[in-house]
């Protein structure tokens, strides 16, 4: 079946998807998109994901051309046109075309995408042996420069520290920020377990605050374990106990060393565990 692809109110094949090369989400990376999760043709935690992305656009005074109510009724419709039962919706909306130059006003049309997908996860063997981390040398962008909390196209930031974890042989790196504190990994929240108490960075750390961190944190809370959102340093995470990743696409995955040093006993630890159960349960009761 061919891929369908939702542009400004239209389903088309996906070879016909196209946008201005004018467009300033290409050429300044000037634009918000959100990645969202579809669990059993149902898409997980949806008004949240919505809710974040227009709060990225207000910040960045982009106005979305349609209501929240109506992003989400045509993130769902494109899920159910494309027959994604589990999968991935990629949800992006740029500035809009105009002149070569960073003035907004000379802008105009902003463009609305919905790109429903499979997706590629982490190997099965990750999950079940734990993750290795190095940290990147690459920092997080400073949060006086631009909030880490819109969640905006340009991702040059994260993608420079992932460059450096691969040509390490991790799947994931560690970002610290400005002031040499743990921030985050180049696409995931991070948290460690030490004494049987949940860490894990605050908002002002610089962090993207994720909506799979948030959900983490609440079964976290409902099931009993201490949470705490406090600086954290590499140290910290070196002696935990535990230390393990939320994200979209991660879910809950363990993370077993840093930088060569084992955490835990290298494995997978039971609050890690635990969590990672309880996260795919509310996937399946919907959220």
């Amino acid at each position: 079946m061919a891929r369908k692809v939702y542009i400004n109110g239209s389903l088309v094949d996906e070879a016909d998807a196209k946008v201005s090369v004018f467009d300033h989400g290409l050429l300044y990376g000037d634009g918000v998109f959100e990645g969202i999760r579809v669990y059993g043709g149902r898409v997980f935690l949806l008004k949240e994901h919505v809710d974040r992305l227009y709060e990225s656009a207000k910040a960045i005074r982009l106005a979305i051309p349609i209501s929240s109510e109506q992003m989400i009724r045509d993130v769902e419709e494109t899920v159910k046109a494309n027959e994604i039962e589990d999968g991935y919706v990629r949800l992006v909306v740029t500035r809009g075309a105009g002149t070569l130059g960073l003035d907004v006003r000379k802008t105009s049309n902003p463009q609305v995408i919905i790109i429903a997908d499979t997706i590629s996860l982490y190997a099965p063997e990750v999950y079940e042996q734990g993750m290795h981390l190095v940290t990147a040398a690459t920092i997080r962008n400073h949060p006086s420069a631009i909030s880490p909390r819109i969640k905006s196209l340009n991702y040059l930031n994260n993608i420079l520290a992932k460059i450096e974890g691969t040509d390490a042989g991790a799947v994931e790196a560690l970002m610290l920020n400005h002031k040499g504190e743990v921030a985050e990994c180049t696409g995931d929240n991070i948290f460690i377990v030490k004494d049987r108490v949940i860490r894990t960075p605050p908002p002002d750390a610089g962090i993207l605050v994720g909506i799979t961190r948030n959900a983490v944190i609440r079964l976290a809370k409902e099931a009993g374990y201490p949470v705490e959102e406090t600086a954290l340093v590499r140290h910290d995470i070196y002696v935990a106990d535990e230390c393990f990743l939320t994200g979209t696409a991660a879910e809950v995955i363990a993370v077993v060393s840093l930088d060569g040093r084992t955490i835990g006993d290298g494995k997978p630890g039971p609050i890690t565990r635990d969590l990672r159960e309880r996260f795919q349960q509310l996937t399946r009761d919907g959220g």
